[in-house]
């Protein structure tokens, strides 16, 4: 696509998953999604592709999820000043941590307070793309697994198979597929 290899700016959210019976500690009750089970926390470049991913229990907050999905992520993505994320990520606290860390510009993106409905958010669409990539894995509408290291190796493994579909298309069409999707 013309792009750096290297992401200049990044997408982070959560999501809160149900576990099964099965799925070992940790798991909580996100209250605001009305979930008890697992939080998915993923950073995503522009193409929607996983920069990191951490998995914690449903009752942690999103900034503090944050500050250990991103612990320690600088030299693996040095060119990456800007993060965009939704309101449940707001705060200096938060904010002064990523500038410290990392050199990073924390960016909310909010929606619209008079808009009724559905509304795609910019830059925001594309994790909320990824999670969505992620359930359509069977293995991936809930959490089945008991550790949370494998929870984090099945979503690496179904945006791996993500991409080598994606590439099978060829590589012109690739870039192509990647929006679309």
């Amino acid at each position: 696509m013309g792009k750096n290899a290297d992401a200049s700016a990044a997408i982070m959210n959560s999501q809160s998953v149900k576990t099964t019976e099965e799925g070992a500690r940790p798991n909580g009750y996100d209250a605001h999604k009305n979930v008890k089970g697992r939080k998915r926390h993923l950073l995503v470049d522009t193409l929607g592709l996983p920069l990191s991913v951490y998995l914690t229990s449903a009752d942690v907050q999103d900034r503090v999820g944050a500050q250990c999905l991103l612990a320690g992520l600088k030299p693996f993505v040095p060119r990456l000043k800007k993060i965009w994320t939704d309101g449940a990520y707001a705060g200096e606290k938060l904010a002064g941590w990523l500038e410290e860390q990392g050199g990073w510009e924390l960016q909310i993106v909010e929606r619209d307070r008079e808009a009724k409905g559905f509304e795609v958010l910019p830059k925001r669409w594309l994790v909320e793309r990824t999670f969505s990539w992620l359930i359509r894995n069977r293995r991936l509408s809930k959490d089945y697994e008991r550790l949370v290291q494998t929870s984090e190796t099945f979503i690496e493994v179904a945006m791996i198979r993500l991409i080598i579909e994606a590439a099978g298309e060829g590589s012109v069409n690739f870039a192509k597929q990647m929006q679309v999707w």
